[in-house]
């Protein structure tokens, strides 16, 4: 599948490891750095198609919001999600069956002024509000992560791993070019999005932004068992 992901936002929160542990399956290590978990929480504008095909916007194109967190699987780094909201019906029904991937359908609305993104995201038959209202820009020029420092770590991930319904793991490579990030401000009016997980994001996040990358995946391949 080829992906654009335009004026993205990651804010990300230190937590602590013990919150997340029984959300992952134990194959899973939770990546920390200097001995900290982190969880993200990352709205953005999607396009996606298979490869060599054109985009058909009414079902293709749409805003996301995702909630994650970082793992390692016998060294490789990558993405678990707990969660990934959208608008676009199929969208979700696809990526569950294909991927795995948690998806929940919500009502979202994502308008630019400027370089202002107006974010609001309501997931739909949720048991407990699910939501993200928020505003945010980037404040800075355009720059590239260092190797080995939080902005690395915490962006730079080029697989992501998720469970079938009977807890088998697998990993989906995803390939594109180093981001482009620059700092952001964000102003949020309402974050309940780690709700389902029980607990409440506190403090102020670590935020970047970034304009617009594009990004193939494969299909997910499941990991060996153990021996």
């Amino acid at each position: 599948m080829a992906q654009r992901w335009s004026n993205l936002l990651f804010a990300h929160w230190p937590v602590p490891l013990e919150l997340l542990r029984s959300e992952i399956p134990d194959v899973l290590e939770i990546d920390t750095f200097e001995g900290e978990a982190w969880i993200g929480i990352v709205p953005f504008e999607l396009r996606i198609r298979p490869r060599l095909l054109p985009v058909v916007p009414a079902i293709a194109a749409f805003p996301e919001i995702n909630v994650r967190t970082y793992v390692t699987h016998q060294g490789r780094p990558g993405v678990w999600f707990f969660s990934l909201d959208a608008t676009s019906p199929l969208a979700v029904r696809l990526a569950r069956w294909a991927f795995h991937l948690p998806y929940f359908d919500a009502r979202m609305a994502a308008n630019t002024e400027g370089q202002t993104m107006a974010f609001r995201s309501e997931r739909r038959k949720a048991a407990v509000a699910t939501r993200f209202f928020a505003a945010y820009r980037p404040v800075s020029d355009v720059f590239l992560a260092s190797t080995g420092s939080l902005d690395a770590w915490l962006t730079e991930r080029y697989c992501l791993y998720a469970a079938d319904g009977k807890g088998r793991v697998a990993r989906t490579e995803v390939h594109h070019q180093p981001w482009p990030l620059q700092k952001a401000a964000c102003e949020i009016e309402q974050n309940s999005m780690t709700a389902p997980l029980g607990f409440e994001l506190s403090g102020e996040p670590l935020l970047h932004y970034s304009k617009r990358i594009d990004v193939v995946n494969w299909l997910p391949q499941r990991l060996a068992a153990a021996p």
